[in-house]
């Protein structure tokens, strides 16, 4: 993070570009983007693919914080598995409510606020939900941790390509519930297509 001086139209360009040379296909044969971003005014989506060119294609812009890149990922896997749907759906509101506020009530009614970030409180709270549930261990849960970061060592565009041992990431200070350091991701920047 910070490494470079660029915005998320530079972001797009660079990643569109990459994965563009890799599927060996232009721009042009391009039908439908879905771009996900957080942190964004609502055309980002378009202001992004404009680096790519404009062809008039529906651009879907995809908002969903931690699960932003998933979501675009499922909805254009979806968009090529079974087509465009023939319905539409439309949403208006003229009233900001915060997004998050049932989210706040459930956690808040569960368990008791601390002084600690809330994502890594609402991500922890649901991962001692989930023990509690389910029967699930602190060390299961670090497992992911392990098996993302073994991985992330032969992405060549990963942000961080350090592997750690499952005592690495069970030792290693404690931000919320069963969640450390090694399983939390960073406030960052970057692009991927």
């Amino acid at each position: 993070p910070g490494k470079r001086s660029w915005d998320y139209p530079d972001m797009a360009k660079e990643a569109g570009t990459k994965a563009l040379n890799d599927a060996g296909i232009d721009y042009k044969e391009i039908q439908q983007a879905c771009v996900g971003y957080v942190y964004g005014d609502s055309t980002c989506g378009q202001r992004a693919v404009y680096e790519l060119g404009l062809t008039g294609i529906p651009i879907y812009n995809v908002n969903n914080n931690c699960s932003t890149g998933s979501t675009a990922l499922f909805m254009a896997y979806n968009f090529i598995e079974v087509g465009l749907p023939t319905g539409s759906l439309k949403s208006y509101w003229d009233d900001r409510t915060n997004p998050m506020d049932k989210h706040m009530e459930v956690m808040l009614n569960a368990r008791e606020f601390v002084p600690a970030p809330v994502a890594p409180q609402m991500f922890g709270n649901a991962g001692l939900e989930h023990c509690e549930k389910y029967g699930t261990t602190h060390e299961q849960i670090a497992k992911i941790a392990e098996k993302n970061h073994r991985h992330s060592v032969n992405n060549p565009y990963s942000q961080f390509k350090d592997v750690y041992t499952l005592d690495e990431i069970l030792s290693a200070k404690q931000v919320y519930g069963p969640l450390t350091k090694l399983q939390c991701c960073p406030t960052s920047e970057g692009g991927a297509a």
